[in-house]
Order: structure tokens, then C-alpha cells, then sequence
């Protein structure tokens, strides 16, 4: 063959992926598009109810510009995409799915190398069922979200995964369902803000900076969610300023704190908290507020650091404890009913000191700060505070 011609076959361009908007436009309302297996290029915008059907063999290769799928229209679904390469802008954005309708279900999606996931914006009623995403490389700081919501009412979340994400960020969104997805390596593990009668449950969040960050936020169901790892941040599940809120059968293990809750906020209620472990945490329960009013029993608290801390004298003491489970009760059962015979109670000694003084706590349950309030116990040179007090301790389990 001719050199000229070898040059000049070499030197075409690889033949461009088809567009998948052209497939879509070509689709009329309420029809069903099965691109035939392959790549298609993306981003492609929906805007008339319809169905995109991929069978797990259809991919979406957004050439890192924007988001790949926009979705404009209420009732359409898309399940079995593969979606890979959404552009890198914070502020617009970029995701591998943005629904702004109603109605619409993304199912059994696989999102690859996307800054957010998913992006609800004003939608209402969507379901987002079985989908996976995955981030970008970056610190944590600098990814996206792997769930957004804005202003969106009344969806379900179920049995989603998300990796290597920021976080799970649900804003002035009140009336939707978390339920069953998995979070793994992210910088906040869930925030809910301004959004009240949300239901997290049965999901599970590990090696996070946090995981349930509820804030200004009231009537919010926590139940059946799993924490794990969660050591650099706040604490396993925080609330605050949420007034009336359930924290219920969850599983906070190896977290920096358990349960972080702030005082009642006047006028509003307070936390139910029963049947949790809190396990092998730093600090098991963490008051930073003046005052109490938060329900707690049922809970087991088991072998943390610190069982229960307090940013003030009184913060804890208001609270209602009963029928915890204790690993560092030091009383009897005689008659084996499972109920202490005594009460337990959690008194300040020498821990106040980096309680109330932050800048002490770098050096709490250190050597020093033990030996410390192993002398105070002994013989107190100051009257102690009582941080809690639950009258009947359950033993046993």
C-alpha cells in the first residue's frame, strides 16, 4: 500500500460513539427506547415521558461534560444504564442522573467516574430503586454528592450504593424514605436539612467522617441504620435543634461518638432514643447542650470509652434514663429478673476537666487524666456532678 495512504489512514479520528439523543428524540411519548448493545454518547436530555430500558449492556459515556442524563419530564423511567464520565463543575452540578419532574423511577443504574450521583431538583414522588455510584478520585472534600435533593417531596431512596462520595444531602426536602442503601467512603455519611418527617432506615453507613447528621429538621425517623468507622467527624448519628425526633434499633460501632444530641430546644420536643447499641465508640453519648429532656431506654451501652459525656454540668442529668444496659455496672441481680438492684449512675470526676475545657480533651483517657480520676474517686477534692441516673439497669444481655 501507498505510504500516503497508510498516513492517511492512521491519522483518522476514532469513529464517534452515536448519539443517544438522537434515539431519544426519535422515541414517541409514552414508548419504550432499547438502544441495541453498545457506547452512545451522552449527555442527552428526556423530556417526554417514555421509557430507557439499557438490560445492563447499554453505556453512557458523558465525554466529562455536564451531567449525562437530564431528565425534564414526569413519568419516565430509565433502568439497566451504565453511565460513565460526568463533567467536573461544583456549581452546575454535573451528575450522572438530574431529575427536575415528578413521578420518574431510575432503577438498576450503574454510574461510573461521576462528580454527584443522582440529582433530584424539585421533583416529587420519584423513586430511585437498586442503582450504584461511584465517584471521581478525589479528597472528599472535592467530590460531589451521591444523593441530592432540593426542595423534593415525597421519594423514595431504596437499596441504592454509594462509594467514594461526599455525602448524601437532603435539603428543604421533607417527606421522603431513606431506606436500605449502603455508604461507603464518604466525608459525611447522610445531612438532612430543613427537612422534617424523613424516615432513614435499615441503611448502612461506614468509614465516614459522620454518619446521620439531622439539623433543624423535627419529626425525623432514624431506625435500623448501621454506623460504622465513623471516627474523624462529629459522631455516629447528631441531632440538632430537631425536635421530636426517633432513634430507634440502630448500630453505632467504632465511631468517634455514638449519639451527639443537643439540649431541648424550647418550646419544641425532645429525642426518643431505645433499643440502640452503642459499641467500642469513644464516647458513647455526647450532651452539648445546658439542658435535657431527651427519653432514653432500652439502649445498651457497651464497652465505650466513655459511656456518656456532657458539655456542662446538668446537661445529662435532665434526661430520662431507663432500662439501659450497662457494661460497667457494678451491681447485682439477685433475684435474676434482668433488672439491676441498684441503680446506675454516671458521675463527673476528673473527666469534667476535658468535658467542659475543650481544649483538654486532646488528653483524655490518657495515663495521666486516668491516674487523675482514679484519685479524685478516691477521695474527692471537689464535689462531683451526676451526669445520669437510670433507676432500673438491665443486666444479662
Amino acid at each position: 500500500m501507498n505510504p500516503v495512504w497508510l498516513v492517511m489512514l492512521f491519522s483518522l479520528p476514532a469513529l464517534a460513539a452515536p448519539s443517544l439523543q438522537a434515539l431519544i428524540d426519535a422515541t414517541p411519548a409514552g414508548a419504550t427506547l432499547r438502544p441495541p448493545a453498545g457506547t452512545y454518547a451522552g449527555p442527552a436530555v428526556i423530556d417526554r415521558p417514555m421509557t430507557l430500558e439499557g438490560g445492563g449492556r447499554v453505556t453512557v459515556d458523558g465525554g466529562n461534560r455536564g451531567t449525562i442524563l437530564t431528565v425534564r419530564a414526569s413519568g419516565a423511567a430509565i433502568r439497566g444504564l451504565r453511565l460513565t464520565g460526568s463533567g467536573d463543575t461544583h456549581d452546575g452540578i454535573d451528575a450522572g442522573v438530574t431529575v427536575t419532574g415528578d413521578d420518574n423511577v431510575l432503577e438498576d443504574n450503574v454510574m461510573t467516574g461521576v462528580l454527584f450521583g443522582i440529582h433530584v431538583r424539585q421533583g416529587n414522588r420519584n423513586r430511585i430503586l437498586n442503582n450504584r455510584a461511584t465517584g471521581k478520585r478525589r479528597s472528599p472534600a472535592m467530590r460531589g454528592d451521591g444523593v441530592r435533593l432540593w426542595n423534593s417531596r415525597n421519594n423514595l431512596i431504596r437499596g441504592n450504593r454509594f462509594e467514594r462520595i461526599r455525602d448524601l444531602t437532603f435539603t428543604n426536602s421533607p417527606d421522603n424514605r431513606v431506606v436500605g442503601n449502603r455508604v461507603h467512603d464518604g466525608r459525611y455519611g447522610m445531612q438532612i436539612f430543613f427537612s422534617p418527617r424523613i424516615e432513614v432506615s435499615g441503611n448502612r453507613f461506614s468509614h465516614t467522617a459522620t454518619g446521620i447528621v439531622v439539623l433543624y429538621s423535627p419529626n425525623v425517623i432514624v431506625r435500623g441504620n448501621r454506623v460504622a468507622h465513623a471516627l474523624s467527624g462529629g459522631g455516629g448519628i447528631v441531632f440538632k435543634d430537631s425536635d421530636d425526633g426517633l432513634v430507634e434499633n440502630n448500630e453505632i460501632v467504632h465511631c468517634a461518638i455514638g449519639l451527639q444530641a443537643d439540649a431541648r430546644p424550647p418550646p419544641g420536643g425532645a429525642l426518643t432514643v431505645r433499643g440502640n447499641r452503642f459499641a467500642h465508640n469513644i464516647v458513647g453519648m455526647h450532651f452539648y447542650g445546658e439542658k435535657g429532656g431527651h427519653r432514653l431506654e432500652d439502649n445498651r451501652f457497651e464497652n465505650n470509652l466513655t459511656q456518656v459525656s456532657v458539655s456542662a454540668p446538668g446537661a445529662g442529668s435532665a434526661n430520662v434514663w431507663r432500662g439501659n444496659g450497662w457494661s460497667d455496672y457494678r451491681g447485682f441481680d439477685r433475684n435474676g429478673d434482668g433488672v439491676g438492684d441498684t441503680p446506675h449512675e454516671i458521675w463527673h470526676y476528673a473527666d469534667r476537666i476535658w468535658m467542659e475545657l475543650p481544649e483538654a480533651k486532646f488528653f483524655a483517657n490518657s495515663p495521666a487524666f486516668e491516674l487523675l480520676d482514679f484519685l479524685e474517686r478516691l477521695a474527692p477534692f471537689a464535689a462531683p456532678a451526676r451526669i445520669l441516673r437510670d433507676p432500673e439497669p438491665r443486666v444479662g444481655r
